[in-house]
């Protein structure tokens, strides 16, 4: 468990954002009013672009400091601005504290007659040991700790997004390509530890088994690494662009119901975005059940694959 815990936050520091800094701001002199004006409304401007994407899903809480607290012109070297850079890690540090008390919980009130919330914990690890026991077979116990936390971290951070004021971390591409590399890590350590220098190699060259194979080797090994390395970009744009467009999707219900009412003068709006809430409940489930699927079918790829027929 330790190691589990040690891959996730190299999840969280691998994804973290590069800050990038503000063009350096020319000040006028004092005699040039008009012109130091018309500076600060193309920095304004500027801001507001960069802050475009931000606009198309429903405000969370570190973007609402941002706004009210974070001065005229909203600096990326303020601690507001270095908040709402890293607010992806931020909350994805949330979820992981969150997981990490309810399995201490579930783990310290262990009984021989367990209550609802030991049998939930149960249910759920046994669920999902059966459930990867048909896809890595007797190898399903080693690796169901790492693949069991990173369905339970990603399906909590997808449904993180579904509350108000919170975000969806996997909503952000640095936030799944931390993941995806991770796994990719992860997968490759386990086939050099599994099969060892030589049978690692061996099993980047395509596993020729014959003469026409060995004279295949300088083909596929450039397009079996370029294949491994397509892996975690596609785990980490299909994960991305699933969540973001969940949120987008309530969040253009949601401006569309409030503008519908807004023109009567009511104080609330029409809550047409409650059906994609659902929507996104089964979608959040889906998407984290797929990574850590192709995840775990990663990981069976680089397994011995005598030992899977023998057994």
């Amino acid at each position: 468990m330790r190691r589990v815990a040690l891959l996730l936050l190299l999840a969280i520091a691998v994804g973290a954002p590069s800050i990038c800094s503000g063009g350096e701001a020319s000040r006028a002199p004092a005699h040039h009013e008009a012109e130091a004006h018309d500076a600060k409304a193309h920095d304004t401007k500027a801001h507001d672009a960069k802050d475009e994407g931000v606009l198309l899903e429903l405000p969370d809480l570190i973007h609402q400091i941002k706004v009210h607290f974070g001065g005229p012109a909203h600096r990326e070297d303020s601690l507001v601005g270095f908040f709402f850079a890293w607010r992806g890690n931020i909350f994805a540090l949330l979820v992981l504290l969150l997981i990490s008390v309810l399995l201490l919980r579930g783990a310290a009130q262990k009984s021989m007659i367990p209550g609802r919330f030991q049998n939930a914990i149960e249910y759920v690890v046994e669920s999902f040991y059966d459930f990867m026991r048909g896809i890595l077979g007797r190898h399903a116990r080693e690796f169901t700790p790492f693949l069991g936390t990173l369905f339970l971290y990603i399906w909590f951070m997808n449904l993180s997004g579904l509350v108000p004021l919170l975000k969806a971390p996997t909503s952000l591409f640095e936030t799944t390509l931390g993941l995806a590399a991770v796994v990719f890590l992860y997968v490759h350590a386990t086939g050099f530890r599994k099969l060892g220098a030589g049978g690692y190699l061996f099993h980047l060259v395509g596993a020729p088994r014959d003469v026409m194979g060995w004279c295949l080797v300088p083909l596929m090994l450039p397009l079996h690494i370029v294949g491994e390395l397509a892996k975690p970009v596609s785990l980490s744009l299909r994960l991305f662009g699933n969540i973001m467009g969940e949120d987008v999707l309530i969040a253009v219900f949601t401006w569309l119901g409030v503008g519908t009412l807004a023109l009567i003068g009511s104080p609330i709006g029409l809550p047409l975005e409650f059906p994609f809430i659902f929507l996104g409940l089964l979608l959040s489930t889906i998407q984290a059940l797929v990574f850590t699927l192709l995840s775990s079918i990663y990981i069976s790829q680089m397994l011995p694959h005598e030992e899977e027929h023998a057994h």
